[in-house]
């Protein structure tokens, strides 16, 4: 039985054949081919098909307001460096609600791992464009076509800084397992776009169409080329799969802050000397 596997069947509330089903068993390989201690492992994520993820993999999570997982995985993070955290929730809820969080979680640097599910569309509230959906993508309340220019994570995450850039794609098991692990083992704030259909809401970014129009990233790609990993960010001809972009050459947010004095216990494991306290507070 696998580590992070229920050892009873759930009912798992997506659609057959959503690419979130593949995507839950990548993490899971993953995180066992890590041998990481499920009771050191926490998942944090909002609303959302995505975002439901994590109760359908047996570890600890938090789930919370749309938009909110990736701060509350910050902070879970900045009081507990011990724990693997790992951020989860689809494109709408993570580049839409959650978009400030990302752009500023960026610049922080949190040593933790940000998975976002990306089918280019709401999966759950009832279908409605999310800010990746492409121009012309007729949905349930955009009956006219989608008019607005679609953002781009890779080109976005990049510019801002962010230490470990990566994308997979959902048909591809092996590949993307593999990305998810090295984001895991980055030290540093990691972002993996995972390509997947929304079999009910996106009849145009269907699974065929990813497979046409993307392509994986070879032994030729430079990845600590920052400029390099832009020029593929933004061409659109094809997407891009793979590590964009790693560095190591920046400190996370542990090591850059003084407050933690060199010292990564926990904070629930530390002790303080309450008279030093009250002569403060005095």
């Amino acid at each position: 039985m696998s580590n992070f596997n229920f050892n009873y069947d759930i009912d798992m509330a997506w659609c057959p054949g959503c690419g979130n089903f593949p995507i839950r068993d990548m993490i899971i390989e993953a995180l066992n081919e890590l041998n990481l201690d499920p009771t050191q492992v926490v998942f944090s994520s909002g609303i959302g098909q995505a975002a439901k993820m994590p109760q359908y993999i047996d570890s600890n999570y938090f789930n919370g307001l749309h938009g909110r997982g990736l701060s509350v995985a910050s902070a879970i993070s900045a009081v507990n460096p011990e724990l693997t955290v790992i951020a989860e929730g689809g494109d709408g809820d993570m580049y839409g609600e959650g978009g400030n969080h990302l752009v500023h979680n960026i610049r922080r640097n949190p040593n933790l791992i940000h998975i976002v599910h990306d089918n280019m569309v709401y999966g759950l509230t009832k279908g409605q464009a999310a800010p990746t959906s492409p121009v012309g993508l007729v949905t349930p309340t955009q009956i006219d076509g989608v008019y607005n220019e679609p953002i781009n994570p890779m080109a976005l995450a990049l510019s801002l800084g962010a230490t470990f850039v990566a994308r997979g794609f959902s048909g591809d098991k092996q590949k993307t397992k593999e990305l998810i692990k090295q984001a895991i083992l980055h030290k540093g704030y990691a972002i993996l776009d995972i390509f997947h259909p929304c079999v009910t809401y996106n009849k145009i970014n269907t699974f065929a169409w990813f497979k046409r129009n993307t392509y994986w990233l070879d032994e030729t790609h430079d990845a600590t080329n920052i400029n390099d990993a832009l020029k593929i960010a933004l061409s659109l001809d094809k997407l891009a799969c793979g590590i964009l972009y790693q560095t190591t050459n920046q400190l996370d947010y542990h090591a850059r802050n003084p407050f933690y004095q060199g010292n990564l216990t926990p904070l629930y494991k530390r002790t303080r000397d309450l008279k030093k306290v009250q002569e403060l507070l005095d």
